[in-house]
């Protein structure tokens, strides 16, 4: 892509080869309908199939697409990848396994007539109760924990300026990426803009969150408030 895009758009992928390809040519589709400039910055994570390769085709058959790959796993290292390689004005970053074509359009719509916001998903889980009973608790623990102004923590889209990537400063390698980056906004005095969505299926691919992992995620919660006291008392 030689001209400077309106939207980047950064989708890690994992484990997707067999559903990667009409994923990103529906939200190319989908996205060519509102007339932006746009770029699909696809982020290979530590993939054990043929993802890359799958990837790397895309490149070579669409203009707007690039892709880079992380040898290291972990959903936040592959956001910060994406968002630190995006050009574009406006920035976005999603679980592309989970947001439907129209979800993402929607998202963008709105972060380009709000420019001073952060546009997110708040879910609607279809998913079985105890990984929904999971989900629950732990945005209860973090709205807790840290007085959030949202209600789901993880969903995304998350849309945002590219004025304020550099102010976000993330960190995080793994899922606390989502977390920190609501933390952040907080702190900055971001408003933020939820739209209800209802979370479907997934498309394909393996799903990365476990019972270990959701243990990690409420601890790292109680980890990143424990940080948080200790720069308040320094």
């Amino acid at each position: 892509m030689s001209e400077i895009p309106r939207v980047s758009v950064v989708l890690p992928v994992y484990n997707q080869a067999d559903h990667i390809e009409q994923i990103v040519r529906n939200y190319t589709a989908a996205l060519d309908a509102l007339k932006y400039s746009v770029e699909m910055v696809l982020v290979v994570n530590a993939s054990r199939d043929g993802s890359l390769e799958c990837c790397k085709e895309l490149e070579r058959g669409l203009a707007s697409v690039r892709v880079l790959h992380n040898e290291e796993p972990g959903w936040g290292r592959a956001v910060r990848t994406g968002l630190a390689a995006s050009h574009g004005e406006i920035l976005c970053y999603t679980n592309s396994a989970r947001t439907e074509p129209h979800i993402l359009a929607l998202h963008i719509i709105l972060a380009a007539a709000n420019p001073g916001m952060v546009i997110k998903a708040n879910r609607r889980l279809r998913h079985p109760f105890l990984r929904r009973a999971g989900s629950v608790l732990y945005n209860v623990q973090c709205r807790t924990l840290f007085d959030l102004p949202v209600w789901d923590v993880n969903g995304t889209p998350k849309v945002f300026g590219r004025d304020f990537f550099p102010l976000l400063n993330l960190k995080e390698d793994g899922d606390l990426i989502d977390l920190e980056f609501i933390l952040r906004c907080k702190q900055l005095g971001k408003q933020i803009l939820e739209v209800p969505i209802v979370s479907a299926v997934r498309h394909g691919g393996e799903s990365t969150t476990n019972i270990g992992s959701g243990l990690k995620m409420y601890w790292g919660a109680f980890r990143m408030r424990a940080l948080m006291n200790n720069d308040k008392g320094k």
